[in-house]
């Protein structure tokens, strides 16, 4: 059985739908191309997914371009040589892009589906937990370049994106985790995202966590789904970050500025994000916006999962300069979304002189 999200952007003429489900993969490539009709395609997908998965997926080598593993693979030389590739195979604008992997193969893959031809069709098929809840909904396409993540990018919403839960049976543990690290952004986000519904995501999550750890795919699937609609709720008020969208970078600021600062090799993405979490947290009780009971209560959370707080040998005064080239910061403010409680964040400038002692 599928399930079915549609998507409807408020500022834009865009729909698209989500489909998930557990159907065999060999049943993939059908599904695509029955849904869809494009004159031409190209395939960007994971080394690793390919790997494990190439019989079942049954891609014409001549569509293919594989992309090795990892955060730092998404740069400007690896989108040069899509866009080459797309032009060999004579991809025209009635064509489309389609990724299958995690977040590094759908960003990269969607900003050369927005840029080629100034815009061709974009499929999404997120194959870690990180995407399905994440990254492969919202239209946030990006390269990584020196000066810091994602800074180089646009938003372009996908044609459609696929959900099978089977991609997470042969997800590695660390992978895993990455992803239960933005399941847990949304539960300290979710109140704020102005939703019609009301999941208590945080509770949820604390008192199912052994659950969620042993990947039950049929209690992914709701968790998946509660996400994904979290985020949806957002995206379709605020597609391009003027406003509401910004809560979904709660952790983020500080876990990017850790990914930039290691050149993208020490930490992926979620254990990153993990610990702009932690860092917030603290950060929040220090300024008093929170008080030492709410504290305690998220990092119990945290722990619940198997993540601990970590201060990192990291000069704090190179983290503040990354942190004042994100592209959130506004005239040399560093902003940051950080906990009022349960549930709720907002927006405000980090103080400088309490944030030092914590980085």
């Amino acid at each position: 059985m599928t399930e079915i999200i549609d998507v409807n952007i408020e500022q834009a003429p865009t729909k698209y739908s989500i489909y998930i489900d557990s159907n065999p993969i060999s049943e993939l490539h059908d599904k695509i191309f029955a849904d869809n009709c494009f004159s031409n395609f190209l395939v960007v997908i994971s080394k690793k997914v390919y790997k494990i998965y190439q019989k079942e997926l049954n891609i014409n080598k001549d569509n293919l371009f594989i992309l090795n593993d990892g955060e730092s693979e998404k740069n400007i030389e690896n989108y040069q040589k899509i866009l080459k590739r797309c032009e060999e195979i004579n991809l025209d604008r009635k064509s489309a892009i389609i990724a299958i992997g995690g977040g590094v193969v759908g960003d990269i893959a969607g900003f050369v589906a927005a840029s080629y031809m100034r815009g061709i069709a974009f499929i999404q098929v997120p194959t870690t937990l990180l995407a399905c809840v994440d990254s492969s909904v919202g239209g946030k396409v990006a390269i990584n370049t020196k000066y810091g993540k994602n800074i180089v990018g646009a938003f372009y919403q996908p044609k459609a994106v696929y959900i099978n839960l089977n991609f997470l049976n042969t997800l590695d543990n660390r992978q895993y985790k990455s992803g239960i690290a933005e399941i847990i952004k949304y539960a300290f986000i979710e109140k704020s995202c102005k939703a019609m519904f009301d999941y208590g995501l945080f509770d949820f999550l604390s008192v199912h966590s052994s659950t969620i750890l042993d990947r039950n795919l049929k209690f992914l699937e709701k968790i998946i789904r509660i996400c994904i609609e979290l985020k949806i709720t957002v995206i379709q008020k605020d597609e391009k970050e003027s406003g509401l969208r910004k809560i979904l970078n709660f952790g983020h600021t500080y876990g990017h500025t850790l990914e930039n600062i290691t050149k993208y090799k020490k930490f992926t993405h979620g254990e990153a994000v993990i610990f702009g979490i932690f860092f917030i947290i603290n950060y929040a009780c220090k300024a008093k916006i929170i008080d030492a009971n709410y504290k305690e209560l998220s990092f119990e959370l945290l722990n619940k999962f198997g993540f601990e707080n970590c201060k990192h040998k990291f000069s704090p005064q190179d983290l503040l300069q990354i942190m004042r080239k994100d592209k959130k910061s506004e005239n040399a403010n560093i902003k940051v979304i950080v906990p009022t409680f349960k549930g709720h964040v907002k927006e405000c400038d980090l103080n400088i002189q309490t944030a030092l002692p914590l980085l």
